[in-house]
């Protein structure tokens, strides 16, 4: 009989009592949100805790709230929530459509973003994007309250910034710009529940000529250990009006600096195919996309 490892379990109701406790036994904790991770790590014995904090039943660290500055979205919103949200589809399409490319439907009605982010997997599917989006996660503890860049919370291969009496308490995405359009798209070796080969995100902002490239920020995901922001694209997009001489250039240039290895789901070769593939399909959509906004 496969069992988990022997732990407390700790069920608290608000936030103040999540950071009680990890400023008390943090250091000897794993918390557990969605546990679509955590719990096959646990069954497999590829880690072990003294402590389970469940923080899922949590109200406030869940749920989306719209504000006049951009949207804040709880660190125990379920990714299935994120999927399925008409008002977050308006202008953060390119979140709800990454979140509805994870997993299975089952997971994705488990699985939160704060767990998703934490987790730190180089191919995971909402990172890319809000990353792109240039999002901020919000970490507290009883000490007080942080506030970083998607990609400098990350730091590497399931490996992130926080102490141990942290937590991710939710995630602020900014309003979009004016005459800009945001992108996601993934490539596994199957359809449907496959961890990506490669995936990628661009956010892509025009003059008010809506000809000219203002900004773009170009993410790829799953060729490096941590989300890997393009410098070459914009350094070669930006102050121009896109052509296919270009977009070609696009494509060679996040092939240039994506670092992808050979592993069980795809080959180095592969992966930088398809952030090729990927680069030059999603820089025009979001361009021909901000046209229209």
């Amino acid at each position: 009989m496969n069992i988990l490892c022997n732990f407390q379990y700790h069920a608290p109701k608000t936030k103040a009592e999540v950071l009680d406790l990890l400023a008390t036994i943090g250091d000897k904790s794993k918390m557990l949100a969605g546990g679509t991770d955590l719990i096959i790590m646990l069954k497999e014995k590829m880690m072990e805790t003294e402590n389970i904090i469940n923080i899922a039943d949590v109200e406030e660290l869940a749920g989306v709230k719209f504000t006049d500055n951009g949207v804040e979205i709880g660190a125990c919103t379920k990714i299935a929530d994120i999927e399925n949200s008409k008002e977050l589809a308006v202008d953060y399409g390119v979140l709800t459509y990454a979140a509805s490319q994870l997993g299975s439907y089952q997971v994705r009605t488990m699985a939160t973003i704060g767990g998703n982010i934490a987790h730190c997997s180089p191919c995971g599917e909402t990172t890319s994007p809000l990353v792109s989006l240039d999002a901020d996660v919000v970490i507290e503890s009883k000490r007080g309250q942080r506030v970083l860049k998607i990609e400098e919370f990350i730091v590497g291969n399931r490996a992130n910034v926080l102490e141990s009496d942290e937590m991710i308490t939710k995630f602020i995405i900014h309003a979009p710009a004016a005459n800009s359009a945001a992108r996601y798209g993934c490539i596994g070796l199957r359809n449907a529940m496959e961890i990506d080969a490669a995936n990628m995100a661009v956010n892509l902002e025009l003059e008010e000529d809506k000809k000219t490239i203002k900004n773009i920020k170009l993410v790829m995901g799953s060729v490096a250990p941590k989300p890997l922001v393009s410098e070459a694209v914009p350094a070669l997009l930006v102050g121009k009006v896109l052509d296919d001489e270009l977009i070609e250039k696009v494509g060679q240039a996040a092939m240039g600096e994506a670092k992808p290895i050979t592993d069980v789901r795809a080959t180095a070769e592969y992966r930088k195919e398809v952030v090729g593939a990927l680069a030059r399909r999603l820089t025009k959509e979001a361009y021909n996309k901000a046209m229209e906004a």
